[in-house]
């Protein structure tokens, strides 16, 4: 077998192979072989048929098959040994092949080669950094809702905002009476607080158990078809049929009482002696919150390089042609539109997949088991974070990311993960950051 590459132009090239009857004639022997053993024919005992026979009629398939396992082997072969910076397949030329009448056989194939370019960076390379800053105001909303969720709830006599109110809701006629055969929930719950209409929500200002007030649904929640429902305990369809008033009769007036800033709240939600009053409390919570920030800013930083990166290479050439028939090849269901629609934005994807390769490989980054395993826990602690559990037992956290790595998409997921989180953590020592401080709200419109 002889296998060649000639190179066309910069980026692309014709592989030929070359392959003589020496090279198959075995392999196919021995697949017809076996064969004979498995074969039903008619008149024969099974695997007693006549080896001219299976030739005949199987012979020329299995010629076919045998070729072309050990092509794609050899290809294969070449392709790694030659270090050929293949993007997608060989895609094969029009062969005129006679698998009947010939013993020699030569396959040609179009390759598309990557471009050769160079990426280097250092501190004379500028990336601007985004500094998140974390507020009062955000530790406060933290700190409430730790405080919420040991909260108790009490019955109280009057109203005030953001208590719960539980009572029977009854549907008026034009005359401001209770509707005859109207529409009536008893124990209905609603928290005024969150209605829309600050002239309905000022109806319930001070009011006291077993008071009788009149409101309009419809109005207060602002026509929203799924708290009219859920409220009316009626179908989102049939909320259009009342416009009207209703009158509540207040039953029960529940409010919550926050939990103490204590020092059980600050082992339940930092562990055990991790804080000790209510300042070293806030301190943690500003710190694990910034400390989230900074995987948000450490990505945004990567999308920053790539931009940088991008546009200090300039852009690469490619072999268009053969890159359209490959994303062709790989999207045959959608055809040449979507190939045309989309293959500007596949490239752009592609020299970003290069430029990380060649950075990856610079920086001698490797992706270990540990790395894949710790990775899997930090996404699940990230998860719980965002619910506000900090403190997630060990144990737990080992459970979850072992389901995450029984699917071999979330572990490639994780590993591109890896590959990031540690070249974001090199390229930040490696080029001079441009810290810029903003707020929250400054950086998520960044996104939009």
């Amino acid at each position: 077998m002889n296998i060649s590459l000639q190179n066309v132009d910069k980026v692309s090239a014709v592989l030929t192979v070359q392959i003589e009857k020496a090279d198959y004639q075995e392999k196919v022997e021995k697949s017809l072989k076996t064969l004979r053993q498995r074969v039903n024919m008619p008149g024969f005992r099974k695997g007693m048929v006549p080896m001219a026979l299976i030739k005949k009629q199987y012979g020329t398939s299995v010629l076919v098959e045998e070729v072309d396992k050990l092509m794609q082997e050899k290809v294969g072969e070449y392709i790694r040994e030659n270090n050929v910076n293949m993007l997608g397949t060989p895609l094969p030329k029009e062969n005129n092949v006679n698998f009947e009448a010939d013993e020699n056989f030569e396959f040609s194939f179009d390759i598309a080669l990557a471009p050769e370019f160079n990426v280097e960076l250092s501190n004379n390379d500028t990336v601007d950094y985004y500094d998140i800053n974390v507020t009062d105001e955000m530790v406060d909303q933290q700190v409430k809702m730790y405080t919420q969720r040991t909260a108790k709830y009490d019955k109280v006599e009057e109203y005030q905002e953001n208590d719960m109110l539980k009572g029977l809701l009854a549907e008026l006629d034009e005359n401001g009476n209770t509707k005859e055969g109207g529409l009536q929930v008893e124990g209905a719950v609603m928290m005024p607080t969150y209605m829309k209409n600050d002239d309905q929500k000022a109806i319930f200002n001070g009011a006291k158990t077993n008071t009788v007030l009149v409101f309009n649904p419809a109005t207060a929640f602002d026509n929203n078809e799924a708290e009219l429902a859920s409220l009316l305990k009626i179908k989102k369809e049939e909320v259009a049929n009342y416009k009207g008033n209703f009158s509540f009769q207040i039953e029960e007036i529940t409010r919550m009482i926050p939990g103490d800033l204590n020092q059980e709240l600050f082992d339940q939600v930092l562990g055990e002696g991790k804080a000790h009053s209510e300042e070293e409390f806030r301190a943690q919570i500003k710190e694990t919150i910034a400390k989230q920030f900074e995987a948000d800013s450490d990505y945004k930083f990567l999308i920053d390089v790539r931009n940088y990166v991008v546009n200090k290479i300039g852009k690469l050439e490619f072999a268009d042609e053969l890159m359209k028939r490959i994303m062709l090849e790989n999207n045959k269901e959608k055809g040449e539109e979507f190939v045309a629609e989309h293959y500007e934005k596949s490239l752009e994807e592609l020299t970003w997949h290069l430029i990380k390769e060649k950075l990856v490989a610079a920086n001698n980054i490797k992706v270990e088991q540990a790395d894949i395993t710790n990775m899997a826990k930090e996404a699940t602690r990230a998860q719980f974070a965002q619910y506000g559990m900090i403190n997630v037992p060990d144990e737990l956290l080992e459970n979850y990311s072992k389901e995450m790595l029984k699917k071999r998409e979330t572990v490639e997921a994780l590993v591109n993960r890896v590959v990031e989180a540690k070249l974001s953590e090199i390229l930040k020592g490696q080029v001079t950051l441009n810290h810029k401080a903003v707020s929250a709200e400054e950086f998520n419109k960044m996104f939009q």
